[in-house]
């Protein structure tokens, strides 16, 4: 049997409902980042895909949070491929009308926290290499399926995992990209800016110094910034910067319960995104030039901006893999037989300014790209993934496992 025929077979060998169980029983298990939760689900798929014959080994990243690597041995002399997906998730916030936990299911999705953010993808993964099993296909190169965990916080679990020496030839990362073929996305960082002020009692606030007032000026300018870097339209438009959090008030411990005082201390913490030829140090002295710009019309602008990184959380870089790469190749081949349509390919948006673990293996030599189920409707209540674009994924998975290792 050709290769073709041995990829038409793996994808139409698929077991769709052994798919929706298997993410069924994820999504019922709770594993939020850094919250020491990803442990139970990490013992839940070593026994899951030992069951399967699968070499199968849990590495400790962090108490109780273990990556869970597993590995189906090729025959020799062939490409390894090495499936990626995080088991933790984020958190339930308010606005649900289905169980986060409960894994529902109607005609058309399955639901529940972390059902597209993305353990439709790390289930996805298992029902195409079973499917390749089922298949009778024997394969020359090494398949492994890194269930990591800490994607989260920076890609803690595959930094850990690649420090332990597992590598493959190639790779797909299965972030929910609505099944699109993801060939580049932005650096992520993480950064806090602090104005300084100077109190007075509102009598004589004229002498003072009021930081708030003075970040309602830096914040639509830092919203409106640009950043230098290498001058390419898709790079540009890979840069951004989003605001989350802030806090206002007297003191490094913000206090609030005396708001006739002029605060002297107000901080935001913020994401920038950022392209391929910049670093998180060339974005924060972007930022450092803009405050200094200000502060030449507004000397009582004092600011300071700090990079969040080391200790659990870490940076994830920029992504870029050529579109005529191999792998990814195979990937638009496959959706092509299995969706009969050509998938969306390149800086495709929203998915570009994620941060994947893709950079991280990228940066270790591997060569891939990022495609996988649901992201329509991530991080959002009722989290969900259309049940076509999970079954479809897992074909493409399947069909790809063949074409590169077979």
């Amino acid at each position: 049997m050709d290769t073709e025929k041995q990829a038409q077979a793996a994808a139409a060998a698929v077991d769709t409902r052994e798919l929706v169980s298997l993410l069924q029983q994820m999504v019922r298990i709770r594993s939020y980042s850094a919250g020491g939760e990803e442990g139970t689900i990490a013992r839940f798929m070593r026994g899951y895909l030992a069951r399967l014959g699968l070499e199968v080994e849990l590495q400790e990243v962090q108490p109780d949070r273990f990556n869970c690597i597993s590995r189906m041995p090729g025959a020799g002399g062939g490409t390894s491929l090495m499936l990626n997906g995080h088991l933790d998730t984020n958190p339930a916030g308010e606005g649900w009308t289905k169980d986060p936990f409960g894994g529902d299911v109607d005609d058309e999705c399955i639901y529940g926290i972390g059902v597209s953010n993305m353990k439709a993808a790390d289930a996805a993964y298992v029902a195409g290499l079973q499917a390749v099993q089922r298949a009778g296909i024997r394969l020359r190169g090494d398949v492994i399926l890194a269930h990591v965990v800490g994607e989260l916080q920076g890609g803690v679990g595959t930094v850990h995992m690649l420090e332990q020496g597992v590598r493959a030839d190639r790779f797909v990362v299965g972030e929910p990209t609505d099944n699109s073929a993801l060939t580049l996305h932005a650096g992520s960082l993480e950064a806090e800016l602090t104005v300084h002020g100077r109190t007075r009692h509102l009598s004589k606030m004229e002498e003072g110094v009021d930081a708030i007032a003075k970040m309602f000026k830096v914040i639509p300018a830092l919203n409106a910034m640009s950043f230098s870097g290498p001058d390419r339209a898709d790079y540009r438009g890979l840069r951004r910067v989003g605001i989350g959090v802030i806090r206002g008030g007297l003191g490094p411990e913000y206090q609030d319960w005396r708001p006739s005082l002029l605060a002297d201390r107000c901080s935001i913490k913020f994401s920038a995104r950022y392209s391929p030829g910049q670093t998180p140090e060339m974005v924060a002295e972007d930022i450092r030039a803009l405050i200094a710009r200000m502060q030449k019309d507004d000397p009582d602008l004092v600011a300071d901006v700090r990079l969040n990184q080391g200790g659990q959380r870490m940076l994830m870089g920029a992504f870029e893999v050529a579109r005529d790469a191999d792998i990814v190749q195979r990937v638009v081949r496959a959706h092509r037989e299995v969706v009969g349509e050509e998938p969306k390919i390149g800086d495709v948006a929203p998915y570009k300014f994620y941060g994947t673990d893709a950079a991280h293996l990228s940066r270790a030599g591997m060569i891939g790209l990022v495609y996988g189920p649901g992201g329509k409707y991530n991080t959002m209540p009722d989290e969900r993934v259309e049940l076509r674009d999970l079954f479809n994924a897992a074909r493409v998975y399947a069909r790809v496992i063949v074409e590169t290792c077979a």
